[in-house]
């Protein structure tokens, strides 16, 4: 900010004549630099990265923040719903993993970026089952990596023995300890989309503003009649609809009686436009077709069919996502996950 004072044209003649002049006030002319949003101060991360405490790596953004926006948008969840049940449809349960295990060992992934897999044995040695431990709550340990703990708030941590746990993380090009899901740059949108949606509701739920102005001009030959419709008027409005104004100017303009609507001019368009936008970068950062989400198309040519849309997404997203998992047999030295080929209606498909 730079600040520039200037006085005015008076010539001082005598003392007292000084002291006036420099006590009145001088023009001043102000200017700032250009306005810097606060939410770009993230590129810190850049250079903290995950910053250990002593006994474990800080993730390098707040799971709670993920946890919390994957319910912010119906777009954004529902994108995420459709890759785990398709995910769990073409699992193929193991006697050390169910399918319900999978599924949730699969919406970490999904969400967080991170999923884990505890190696539960006998006092033998031998696995008896792989249980998912909760992505939101894990951290690796600082001296070794291949430990974990499981950190909850204030409790007691727990930490896991040195590679009981199975780590699938969606690599991330800042660091290598945590994984980050794929759809960070969509999350303004998912929080736009949620911004517009609470505020439509407070929109309808108040009814304190005005839904439409009746202008009355025209002199009624009976005020009791502009009495009434006065009272009529009131009496319409039930609990969260629309305050509606009533004007009475006898004499007035052309027009006696007009209806002007006040509430629905812009921000039924804006509202749409928004939802619009903001649905669209969701679904662009998640790359799920439309028609699997059962949108309803606006235009008249319509979305395409969804047969083919289905079979695209399943070689694009499905299978390599299938492939992603699969990295837990390599880690067990045994092939716990399997999938069935994804098929549509009467297709059919070997085990692979």
């Amino acid at each position: 900010m730079t600040r520039k004072k200037r006085r005015g044209p008076f010539k001082a003649t005598s003392e007292g004549q000084a002291e006036a002049v420099a006590a009145l006030p001088g023009a001043e002319v102000f200017s700032f630099g250009d306005p810097t949003p606060v939410l770009d101060r993230s590129e810190i991360l850049d250079y903290i990265e995950c910053w250990t405490n002593g006994r474990y790596y800080e993730p390098p953004i707040s799971w709670d923040g993920l946890a919390k926006s994957f319910r912010a948008s119906v777009h954004h969840s529902t994108a995420i719903y459709v890759k785990r049940n398709l995910l769990a449809a073409t699992f193929v349960p193991h006697a050390l993993l169910s399918r319900e295990a999978f599924s949730r060992f699969a919406l970490d992934f999904l969400v967080f970026g991170n999923a884990y897999l505890e190696n539960r044995k006998s006092r033998t040695g031998k696995p008896l089952q792989l249980e998912p431990a909760l992505a939101k709550y894990m951290r690796r340990c600082s001296d070794d990596l291949n430990q974990y703990a499981f950190v909850r708030g204030w409790q007691e941590d727990h930490v896991f023995e040195s590679g009981a746990i199975f780590h699938l993380m969606e690599p991330d090009i800042n660091q290598e300890v945590y994984g980050l899901p794929e759809y960070l740059s969509a999350l303004h949108s998912a929080w736009l989309n949620e911004a517009a949606t609470l505020f439509r509701r407070k929109y309808y739920k108040n009814g304190s503003h005005a839904g439409f102005i009746l202008y009355m001009t025209d002199p009624a030959q009976n005020q009791s009649d502009v009495d009434n419709m006065r009272q009529a008027l009131r009496d319409s409005k039930g609990p969260g609809n629309f305050r509606n104004v009533f004007m009475y100017a006898p004499n007035g303009k052309k027009d006696g009686i007009q209806i002007l609507p006040v509430s629905e001019v812009a921000a039924k368009d804006e509202f749409f436009s928004i939802k619009n936008v903001t649905r669209d970068d969701m679904l662009a950062a998640h790359r799920v077709p439309p028609q699997l989400l059962g949108l309803v198309p606006n235009n008249t040519g319509g979305f395409g069919a969804v047969e083919p849309a289905a079979r695209v997404f399943s070689m694009n997203e499905l299978e390599p996502l299938q492939a992603r998992f699969r990295e837990c047999n390599e880690w067990l030295g045994e092939e716990v996950i399997r999938f069935t080929p994804y098929s549509l209606g009467n297709e059919g498909g070997n085990t692979k």
